[in-house]
């Protein structure tokens, strides 16, 4: 269930400076980072699923799907998975799971962020390697949010970037090749080179590559230049409807086996 077990959220000063707590039963937490994961800008033919949800820049949207400025440009495609944004990060030479918020996830007012907690720790090796400050950021699809996945032969949690002590994202070939070292599942890539267009990041995407969908969600293009990632942006299928199983509190089909492991 996705019962509500925190109480409340407030403010306190320590040794100077204001945090941001929760309280969850008779435990007080805070923030271990800011946040774990920003907002993506969506391209011009993209649902826009939330308020809050913006653009890029026409000339972006251009490198990314018709032509680069010049032979710099590197773009990466990936399947955007619909889960829950989590991550790992070593903080004060822990690792710690947390939500999108930055809140440790044990202390998460949802049961699908504790059953993260327990995976993390069951997993922790998958983790060890990680620098201090460093952050594995990812889906945990063990819920169905906007999308019903069959995870009975995936891994509830794939990643999607790493971020650096510096919080700013490692480039994609290296992301990859440390997930690979450290056998982390990640999403699916699609494409990586030239520009693609959403034509054709639709019929690579298919029928979807990960959990068997209904549709696949839509895909998340990245843009690298000179060694660093220099921005991103994501299309989401027009008839997707965010958040849409929720309420329903309804388990992807194969979660049942992770629950009974992690319980």
């Amino acid at each position: 269930m996705l019962t509500k077990s925190i109480s409340s959220t407030s403010h306190k000063s320590i040794h100077g400076k204001d945090i941001t707590v929760r309280k969850k039963g008779d435990i007080m937490s805070e923030k271990i980072i800011n946040r774990n994961y920003g907002s993506i800008p969506h391209l011009s033919t993209s649902k826009l699923t939330q308020r809050a949800d913006k653009k890029i820049e026409v000339g972006q949207e251009t490198i990314l799907t018709k032509k680069g400025r010049d032979w710099r440009d590197l773009v990466i495609l990936t399947e955007k998975i619909d889960g829950s944004n989590v991550g790992v990060v070593r903080k004060d030479g822990v690792l710690k799971s947390i939500t999108r918020a930055g809140y440790e996830s044990i202390t998460s007012p949802y049961q699908q962020h504790h059953l993260f907690s327990k995976w993390v720790g069951e997993n922790i090796s998958l983790f060890s390697w990680l620098p201090e400050g460093w952050r594995v950021c990812g889906e945990w699809c063990i819920m169905a949010h906007g999308t019903i996945y069959d995870i009975t032969n995936e891994s509830p949690f794939v990643a999607f970037d790493i971020f650096g002590s510096n919080n700013k994202r490692l480039v994609f070939l290296e992301f990859h090749s440390r997930c690979v070292i450290n056998n982390i599942p990640m999403v699916p890539l699609l494409h990586i080179g030239q520009p693609v267009s959403v034509k054709n990041a639709v019929k690579l995407m298919g029928a979807g590559h990960y959990g068997n969908p209904k549709s696949p969600e839509g895909a998340v293009y990245r843009c690298e230049r000179n060694g660093v990632v220099d921005f991103l942006a994501k299309w989401v299928r027009a008839d997707k409807e965010d958040g849409k199983y929720l309420d329903g509190e309804l388990w992807n089909t194969g979660a049942d086996k992770f629950k009974e492991i992690l319980a």
